[in-house]
């Protein structure tokens, strides 16, 4: 029995395949990343790239997707595109407050924390280099405010769905 899903699966992967088709008689682009940067090797390495580069208009985009599963077994699919326009256009400044509640090391390990299932106040208080209560729900309030984090019950926090690819896409950034 095919259902809608399997038709359109089908459906997609003719398209790949006619796609493969016409990549595999070109030259590859020239590698993006820098030495020691994780990429794919062979005809697929820029795969998304070349997906963002029909969509988009003359001016560019930017794209960042992924699929995570956690280890505490939450599974998480995202994807965000904006055009390179708008994102040269805007306003920087009013990124300042979400950058700024990550640029602190003892807020990264919170997120990392709580992305690896430590969910209660009581479970982070007791990790050693989250410092003292007080400490510890002044660094909560502050990735809380920045959308970070949200609580779910009282004294139990999690990393909102949507939030969690944009954390690992900005900690993938920041790599050298």
């Amino acid at each position: 029995m095919t259902t809608d899903r399997d038709g359109d699966l089908a459906e997609r992967i003719a398209r790949l395949e006619e796609r493969m088709a016409r990549l595999e008689g070109a030259e590859p682009p020239a590698p993006a990343a820098q030495a020691g940067e994780h990429q794919v090797a062979g005809p697929d390495a820029f795969w998304a790239l070349e997906a963002l580069k029909e969509r988009a208009d003359d001016a560019g985009a930017v794209l960042f997707t992924g699929t995570v599963t956690l280890p505490s077994g939450e599974h998480y699919e995202w994807q965000q595109g904006h055009p390179a326009a708008d994102l040269l256009a805007d306003d920087w400044s009013q990124a300042a407050d979400a950058l700024t509640a990550l640029a602190h090391p003892v807020r990264l390990l919170l997120l990392r924390e709580i992305l690896h299932g430590a969910r209660t106040t009581a479970e982070l208080a007791a990790h050693e280099r989250l410092g003292t209560t007080g400490q510890l729900y002044h660094h909560l309030r502050q990735l809380v405010a920045a959308g970070w984090l949200r609580t779910t019950a009282r004294g139990r926090y999690a990393v909102p769905g949507e939030r969690v690819v944009p954390i690992l896409t900005v900690l993938a950034a920041a790599r050298r």
